[in-house]
């Protein structure tokens, strides 16, 4: 791969925080707000129709999606590095938004089963950086000069975009509030003026964050000790209880103890059934043990995917608080829920592209 920046790089990260930088009082704009998008990030490399997907830990994601491999060959320039990330938009109710599952379910090692999804849930590739184009390497070029040749590069056709940004931080916190209903994660603000560092937190990210309190229905086994792997949860929609997601970041010692902790709630066998997601595998194809709906738990979530006419979960993992003993199972409903505005995924990309 003949390229002024090539694999493996480390994409440059961001920190989390409660608030979006302000601009400075006077003078130009320090900071550019964008969209946070929720798909996997990787960096792209293309070189003639050599074409590379390397994701944060340094795997090539390429194979997995071979129909946007051949989407970059048409539609981003012929020798380029642009870091992004991989989504898959499907329509809801008549708009257009990302959809965790059917992103997370491609990661899949049967070579007939990648071809079947990549035909039946095509992804695209949203750009938000460009760190190379023919032989310039522009990672120590300002951003804002770097997004600039990421404007005039990419964007305009079917399956690769680029992020929409702006200078008003107003308008990134409208951004925050209405296109979490396209299913993003929030937002990043980055310096205008900044190089890129890879591996360095020098993004600042705002997230969505919210708590909830859940009816503990189960839980799965840890795969390599005798603990607990994660705790499944549950929530009321009338007279029914359905899973909604699961939490599962524990310590060793505190897996161990809540294996013990929970042997009295345990109802009859082992169930093989839908449970919480992963990136990288289904879990669909896992068992998990079933409790007595008699404990209540806080966790804290970020997102949730589906819509409440039909079936509602947390998007990723949900992070375990603390156990509500006041609680009455039964009280613990979707109704607790925010439920964030339908927005199409058009409305998020960069408007230059028109």
């Amino acid at each position: 791969m003949d390229l002024p920046v090539v694999p493996p790089l480390a994409p440059m990260l961001a920190k989390a925080s409660s608030t979006v930088p302000e601009q400075p009082d006077s003078g130009a704009a320090q900071w550019s707000y964008e969209p946070k998008w929720d798909g996997f990030r990787a960096i792209v490399f293309r070189d003639a129709d050599e074409v590379v997907f390397a994701s944060r830990g340094g795997k090539d994601l390429a194979r997995y999606f071979p129909e946007l491999v051949e989407r970059v060959r048409a539609e981003l320039p012929e020798r380029c590095v642009v870091d992004g990330e991989i989504v898959v938009p499907r329509e809801r109710d008549g708009r257009i938004r990302l959809d965790w599952q059917a992103l997370s379910e491609r990661i899949h090692p049967a070579a007939s089963r990648v071809a079947m999804l990549a035909e039946g849930t095509p992804s695209q590739f949203i750009g938000f950086d460009m760190l190379a184009l023919g032989d310039d390497n522009l990672m120590e070029e300002p951003f804002a000069d770097r997004r600039s040749r990421l404007q005039q590069s990419v964007g305009g056709g079917p399956s690769c975009h680029v992020t929409a940004a702006t200078t008003d931080v107003a308008t990134a916190m409208r951004w925050f509030e209405e296109f979490e209903g396209a299913g993003l994660d929030g937002v990043v603000a980055k310096k205008l003026d900044g190089i890129y560092r890879p591996d360095k937190r020098d993004m600042i990210k705002l997230k969505h964050a919210r708590t909830a309190d859940c009816v503990l229905i189960g839980y799965r086994k840890h795969k390599s000790i005798d603990g607990v792997g994660s705790l499944l949860l549950g929530l009321y929609k009338g007279d029914e209880l359905a899973m909604v997601g699961g939490a599962s970041a524990f310590t060793t010692v505190r897996r161990q103890e809540l294996l013990a902790e929970l042997q009295p709630l345990r109802v009859g066998d082992d169930v093989v059934a839908d449970g919480e997601q992963t990136r990288w595998r289904s879990a669909a194809d896992r068992s998990w043990v079933p409790l007595r709906p008699e404990r209540v738990l806080e966790v804290a979530y970020d997102q949730m995917e589906g819509t409440p006419e039909t079936a509602m979960r947390f998007r990723h993992a949900a992070r375990f608080l603390r156990w509500r003993p006041d609680r009455d199972p039964q009280s613990c409903t979707y109704d607790q829920l925010e439920v964030p505005v339908r927005y199409d995924l058009a409305d998020v990309l960069d408007r230059t592209e028109d």
